[in-house]
């Protein structure tokens, strides 16, 4: 079909062949000879938006709105320009958020405007409501993890979006995360206060705070309280306009959810909603970041007058927002001492996760993930430094640039400065670590690469791709060696023992292959597991095994014999990163479930749960001092943790989409990290 673009039509559609609209007369054109109108999506106050095919990018779907105004007077059309441009410049600023979709195109065509914007397929969390019904805690806890980052970006770059609802948020088809659209108001922060007529009504009615209805004006506090009335709408599925009580000046929508047979939410929860929406802007949540570090604490202790308000039904509408705790850390426990038998992992059934035990904790805290040939042994002393710790924010000392889609694995040399980077573009990198210069490109896989390790001796580089093979390179000139062919699906993870002499490979048909790395020959088929293999981990020993997937548990191997040896329960959710301690102890696993939780091997035992992220935690990496672990989010960010206290040292915001590799330098002064960004960022640490 081809679309009538005369804003005046009332039956646009006409057929692929048609030059002439059949309703109105007009010609049926392409914008710019290449976006051709296919269906119209919607129309408003300033005109009508429409599906549209590029002919100039395959005919890949995309979105173009026209400026037709239905506005009368000099002024308003003014206004109403200003605004329309404004949207095309706040995309073109913003463009790098893989949330935001991004501009493709302004112009003007036969005296129109127009702009053309990124198709995203999928639902408005309000037509999800509507199809599903309201959100339960779970969901909005969701929300709330997944658009925070977004503000937190588009506030860092003096942007206030003003228009927040639940239709202006769109669930992606592709990949489940939240899109947020239309920002044809949106404003910069510095902007003249003057800049809006007095009694100007910026944002939507029910959503909006009332500094926006009094002269348009706002802050990033004005974009949470819009997210609070959000979440509102959802939990309850009624606008949230029938949820505030204007006699009493208080929100009743507990009231509400008790009065219509909906179960109540957490008080930490509720918490986190009322200081959203607190009248006055100063009592607000004045930072995304002050929201997601109560939405993410491991412990909730409300002040007694707020538990009392909250009781109540209402927070006191003169009490200022205060932190609503400091997240609670247990003392980590000790881990177990230097055993001259440690390699001898007992053999045992499916061990159940216990609670951490509140112990003093020990200075010599002994964690590695990295293998090296010669592992410390149990009288070697352990490292009384600092955990590793950034003297400011940050140190990204380099962003590079190259690949075409996401970054799934960092591999680091062991013997030469050097790394190599995955992604789903089906391409392997090899950088040099110091410079950043990119050294060759292997080009071999079909289907996108999913993970890499490097031999110790940095002669050799694997690859585990979604082509269903294993391939071996020469690390040092990247000449394809050997092609393994045996699994049967999607090849997730691969490891390399620390004598260079034994590959593993790990993939979603659910089976660990072991294979002789310098001839390729098949050893042995680990198939024990009930899940999809996502990580695997060798000891630095090279006696051991961990394997972790879909089936949220932590399977240990005996890697010579390959009989199964002990299974730990306690994740939520899939295994995304397995690391072990340098001396074969303690395990570190990262999951879904957005935390990372630290194992006894010997016993079996849970040590302790690290809670931080807001989304899935997709990689870990620890510190050769054995004192830091560093971990890598889907949330954007990656976190410094000191494994003594458990508590976060420092937080990277560098990335703008999900950390799903990190990798870092033999002696622990660098880190690389990949993302979904399509970017790979060098890390300075200082230990």
């Amino acid at each position: 079909m081809i679309c009538c673009i005369n804003p005046q039509c009332q039956k646009p559609l006409n057929s692929d062949d048609a030059k002439i609209c059949q309703t109105c007369g007009s010609s049926l054109i392409r914008l710019r000879e290449r976006y051709r109108a296919i269906q119209p999506l919607g129309q408003g106050g300033f005109g009508r938006t429409y599906l549209a095919q590029d002919e100039d990018r395959l005919n890949s779907h995309c979105v173009i709105k026209q400026f037709s105004p239905q506005v009368q007077g000099t002024k308003s059309m003014e206004k109403a320009i200003r605004l329309f441009t404004q949207e095309a410049v706040r995309l073109d600023e913003l463009a790098a958020h893989p949330q935001i979709p991004n501009l493709l195109a302004y112009f003007e065509q036969d005296g129109f405007l127009y702009l053309v914007q990124q198709f995203v397929e999928g639902q408005s969390l309000l037509q999800e409501m509507r199809q599903a019904g309201a959100f339960n805690e779970r969901q909005i806890r969701d929300v709330l993890a997944d658009v925070l980052p977004v503000l937190r970006f588009i506030h860092k770059h003096q942007v206030i979006h003003r228009d927040i609802t639940p239709t202006n948020i769109l669930r992606r088809k592709a990949d489940d995360r939240l899109i947020l659209i239309d920002f044809g108001v949106a404003k910069q922060i510095d902007e003249e206060a003057g800049a809006e007529q007095p009694g100007t009504r910026i944002g939507t009615e029910g959503y909006a705070p009332l500094e926006q209805f009094r002269g348009g004006k706002a802050f990033p506090a004005s974009d949470l309280y819009s997210l609070g009335a959000t979440c509102l709408h959802l939990l309850t599925a009624t606008r949230p306009d029938n949820l505030y009580d204007p006699l009493n000046g208080r929100w009743i929508w507990r009231e509400y959810l008790h009065n219509h047979g909906k179960k109540p939410v957490s008080e930490q929860l509720g918490y986190i909603l009322d200081n959203l929406l607190r009248d006055l802007v100063g009592e607000r949540y004045q930072s995304s970041d002050e929201v997601m570090r109560d939405l993410n604490a491991d412990s909730f202790h409300p002040p007694d007058q707020v538990a009392n308000s909250v009781r109540a039904g209402s927070l006191p509408s003169q009490s200022v927002h205060q932190p609503a705790h400091q997240p609670t850390h247990q003392p980590m426990p000790p881990f177990p001492s230097a055993n001259p038998n440690a390699a001898k992992l007992p053999v045992s059934k499916p061990a159940i996760s216990k609670p951490a035990i509140s112990k003093p904790p020990v200075s010599n805290l002994p964690v590695s993930q990295t293998p090296v040939s010669k592992p410390p042994t149990s009288s070697q002393p352990v490292s009384q430094s600092t955990p590793a710790r950034l003297s400011g924010s940050s140190r990204c000392i380099q962003t590079l640039t190259g690949h075409t889609s996401w970054l799934t694995d960092v591999a680091i040399s062991q013997s030469t400065p050097t790394f190599a980077s995955s992604s789903l573009d089906d391409t392997v990198k090899i950088w040099n670590l110091n410079t950043g210069e990119e050294l060759v490109t292997l080009r071999g896989h079909t289907k996108g690469v999913n993970t890499i390790a490097i031999s110790p001796n940095g002669r050799f580089l694997v690859s585990g791709s979604d082509d269903y093979t294993v391939k071996i390179w020469n690390f040092l000139n990247g000449a394809l060696l050997k092609t393994l062919t045996g699994h049967s699906r999607d090849v997730t993870a691969v490891a390399i023992s620390p004598d260079g002499r034994v590959l593993v490979s790990g993939g979603e048909d659910r089976t660990i292959r072991l294979w002789d790395l310098h001839t390729g020959a098949l050893l042995k088929v680990l198939s024990n597991s009930s899940g999809m293999i996502k990580s695997i981990a060798l000891s630095p020993d090279g006696n051991f095994l961990a394997s972790g997937g879909l089936d949220h548990k932590v399977n240990l191997w005996n890697l010579k014999t390959g009989e199964p040896l002990q299974t730990l329960v306690g994740h939520m959710s899939h295994l995304h990163s397995i690391a072990f301690s340098p001396r074969g102890q303690v395990l570190a696993t990262a999951s879904k479930d957005k935390t990372i939780r630290l194992w006894n091997l010997q016993t079996g035992d849970l040590l302790r749960t690290l809670s931080d992220h807001t989304r899935d935690v997709n990689a870990i990496a620890i510190t050769p001092n054995g004192r830091t672990l560093i971990s890598g989010s889907s949330d954007t960010t990656l976190k410094l943790w000191d494994l003594t206290s458990g508590k976060v040292i420092d937080t990277w915001k560098e990335h703008l989409d999900a950390v799903n590799a990190i990798a870092l330098s033999p002696d622990g002064k660098l880190l690389v990290s990949g993302s979904s960004d399509k970017t790979i960022k060098i890390w300075q640490l200082q230990t």
